[in-house]
């Protein structure tokens, strides 16, 4: 009986699913609407990309089935490919759902011709977007305007859904905890954090494009193939890849005594790309390059003559101190990402360096490299000594 059950909740999730991102070419197909937005993306746990307790190493074939509303047949942990290093398969699956979502809701308020909206993602932040449309708008065809509201909705939704990932890692530097018991300032930009959520949110994309497939589908097959023009290794070299580093880009064994000292700080906001870490001198991958992938932008708005004015305003308890690195003693409340996030980015980085001893330019190009013996030398007199900004704030 209960597997009865299981079976007709699982259908109906999954034909709720088709309904709600069906395209122009119904349940069978992919794509998306805006007329009825799926709910949020339910959560999953993430993996520290090093040999300690509880971290799954995969083989490519062995990650499973993609599940929006139900994970029975996903398979999460860390998977080692030879162009983009360990890829981290929670964050990508999260970070994909959440586009969806997003690329959802951003197209629905397009279709109301809408100018200005608001909108949360996982964390308590609110985005405020307003939009100005094209003196031309009005003179265009609807199914002109209706394959436009589409695009623009992809790539908002891919840059919101990146910068979200980005303002995780900077609040979880700063003591949040998204579970609200154990610190999980070890696991701040982690050295396959971003680039892993960067992916999830580029496969998305491809999967809402996909006409044959229903988003799931598209997704488990987008997934694979990337894995595949990745490198994708066996869980066996992947555990071998991490253990390769092991004191160097970290040390410990289990939660709470582990101790990440590779901290990757490109968010893609110097060069217009996240370039993924790769283990150095790992034999299966002799001669591998990396991969870099395009950070998402707000360029592509002009190609369709649309013009965009976007803040957001943090509301997590770690908010007052981030809000002072930008504006100091001014009771500012708005970041503009393009223009706080990397002066928020300089500051994270001298404070890993001064404070705590992290190693930040581990950026290996190719495998071939060999791991230097020590971790790169210390920015000086850039932050105050002894200012541990990763410590839990006091409720405000």
């Amino acid at each position: 009986m209960k597997a009865t059950y299981r079976a007709i909740a699982v259908k109906a999730a999954t034909t709720a699913f088709c309904l709600m991102m069906a395209f122009e070419t119904g349940c069978g197909g992919g794509g998306f609407s805006g007329g009825s937005v799926m709910r949020p993306p339910r959560g999953r746990v993430g993996r520290y990309a090093s040999t300690s307790l509880g971290t799954l190493f995969l083989d490519p074939n062995g990650v499973g089935t993609h599940g929006y509303y139900n994970g029975w047949a996903e398979r999460n942990g860390i998977v080692y490919t030879c162009k983009a290093g360990h890829i981290d398969i929670a964050h990508v699956r999260k970070a994909a759902d959440w586009m969806a979502y997003t690329t959802a809701n951003i197209l629905n308020q397009l279709e109301k011709d809408k100018t200005e909206f608001s909108f949360r993602l996982k964390e308590s932040s609110r985005h405020f977007v307003e939009l100005t449309y094209p003196q031309w708008w009005e003179d265009l065809p609807e199914d002109e305007k209706g394959r436009i509201r589409k695009e623009i909705a992809v790539g908002l939704g891919q840059y919101f859904t990146y910068l979200g990932g980005v303002w995780h890692e900077i609040i979880t530097w700063f003591g949040y905890r998204s579970t609200g018991i154990y610190p999980e300032f070890p696991s701040a930009f982690g050295w396959e954090d971003c680039f892993s959520d960067l992916l999830g949110a580029h496969l998305a994309a491809k999967a809402l494009r996909d006409a044959g497939h229903d988003y799931d589908e598209a997704l488990t097959l987008a997934i694979g193939r990337e894995l595949e023009d990745l490198g994708a290794q066996s869980g066996r070299t992947g555990r071998k890849a991490s253990d390769s580093v092991r004191g160097l880009w970290f040390t410990g064994d289990f939660l709470f005594i582990i101790d990440m000292k590779a901290r990757n700080f490109d968010i893609g906001m110097d060069d217009g790309f996240i370039t993924p870490w790769l283990v150095p001198a790992l034999a299966e991958c002799e001669g591998a390059e990396a991969q870099p992938y395009p950070a998402p932008n707000l360029e592509f708005l002009s190609e369709y003559g649309f013009e965009i004015k976007y803040e957001f305003e943090p509301r997590e308890k770690q908010k007052r101190r981030i809000l002072n690195i930008v504006f100091g003693e001014k009771k500012e409340k708005r970041l503009t990402p393009s223009v706080h996030f990397p002066i928020i980015m300089e500051y994270i980085r001298t404070d890993a360096t001064v404070n705590h001893g992290c190693y930040v330019d581990g950026g290996h190009t190719t495998s071939a490299e060999q791991p230097p013996d020590e971790p790169a030398d210390t920015i000086k007199d850039e932050s105050p000594a002894g200012d541990d900004v990763h410590k839990d704030d006091m409720a405000e």
